[in-house]
């Protein structure tokens, strides 16, 4: 039998950040092939790969992604934590369901795939092109830190940028131009006092600025000012907009960028469950069966310098699999 927390350690040798996942996927398909699992590789961009391995087909996939956020940061082992990029986010989770899927096919129980995507950290490409390949399994189990518990559901996401304009002039005669950061700066604390939906079990929409451009020279009056927005969604985005419409109406310029809809995920008895903040690749991934998300380690330490995955949880995951597979399959 295959002990994840070394097979963890492996995977996290390999680098693998988002747009050069080649090494892990050839690892990663060669283990799969060596134990006799069929695997289609699925070109998404030149040189990047999803992995489909399969058995029987037409029952549960349990699906993660190979590729990190960087930089790199290799393996160390520390006690009980096994740290490194990827350690809960996501590599430890594949390995977890690597295992798990061969244990069960071991076993006997065909009706299970694997479902390992590129480019989740970044625009979730290979999730969109996964979704075009003839999936059969009725249920999809995907994997992020959800510190073992099933998600009940995910927050969704939505991306705004708001521009303002100025009128560029020498800093000497300031009144001879006009700025367009200071509308920015007074736009920006205004955002606190939308009324933003709640949901009773995602909880409440949330909102941060993650960046605020504007200017070139110190001594040249802006003319341009920009700033990006992320909402966390509980619910429909339209009343979002809306109240975003409204609050720029007239003094800023709005553009509506990705967007990824909230989920409420299938939920199975004997697991602990609770909601997550964060989207996953779940909602492109419609044609692989009834969701549900689960995944040892904690997405508080995930793209940290710190990363890590506690080494007990890892293995009790394998086991976690195991259960949840066989429970979706004789329901």
């Amino acid at each position: 039998m295959t002990d994840v927390v070394a097979l963890t350690a492996e995977l996290l040798t390999i680098d693998s950040t988002t747009g050069a996942e080649n090494g892990v996927v050839d690892f990663v398909s060669k283990w799969l092939v060596a134990r006799g699992w069929n695997v289609t590789l699925q070109e998404v961009t030149r040189g990047r790969t999803n992995i489909w391995a399969s058995r029987s087909g037409n029952g549960v996939t349990l699906s993660t992604h190979l590729d990190t956020v960087p930089p790199f940061i290799a393996p160390r082992l520390d006690g009980d934590r096994l740290h490194g990029r990827g350690a809960c986010d996501a590599k430890g989770i594949a390995a977890a369901m690597m295992v798990a899927a061969d244990n069960l096919a071991n076993k006997g129980e065909q009706r299970v795939d694997l479902l390992f995507v590129v480019g989740e950290e970044k625009g979730s490409d290979g999730a969109r092109a996964a979704n075009r390949l003839s999936a059969t399994s009725r249920f999809l189990v995907n994997g992020e830190p959800t510190e073992s518990k099933l998600a009940s559901g995910a927050k969704g996401s939505l991306r705004v940028t708001v521009r303002t304009r100025g009128r560029a002039a020498h800093s000497a005669y300031a009144h001879l131009g006009e700025s367009a950061i200071k509308p920015m700066l007074t736009l920006l604390p205004e955002l606190d006092a939308l009324h933003l939906p709640t949901d009773e079990v995602l909880g409440a929409t949330t909102l941060n600025i993650g960046t605020i451009r504007g200017g070139t020279e110190a001594n040249i009056v802006p003319a341009q000012a920009e700033a990006e927005i992320m909402f966390r969604l509980v619910g429909d985005d339209a009343p979002v907009r809306a109240q975003v419409k409204r609050w720029a109406k007239g003094r800023a310029e709005i553009e509506f960028g990705s967007y990824i809809p909230a989920q409420h995920f299938h939920v199975i008895d004997g697991f602990e469950v609770a909601p997550v903040a964060y989207t996953s690749d779940i909602p492109l991934l419609g044609r692989w069966g009834t969701p549900l998300m689960f995944g040892p380690g904690s997405i508080h330490v995930a793209h940290t310098p710190d990363e890590f995955i506690d080494v007990n949880e890892l293995r009790a995951a394998v086991d976690a699999y195991e259960r949840i597979v066989r429970s979706l399959l004789d329901a």
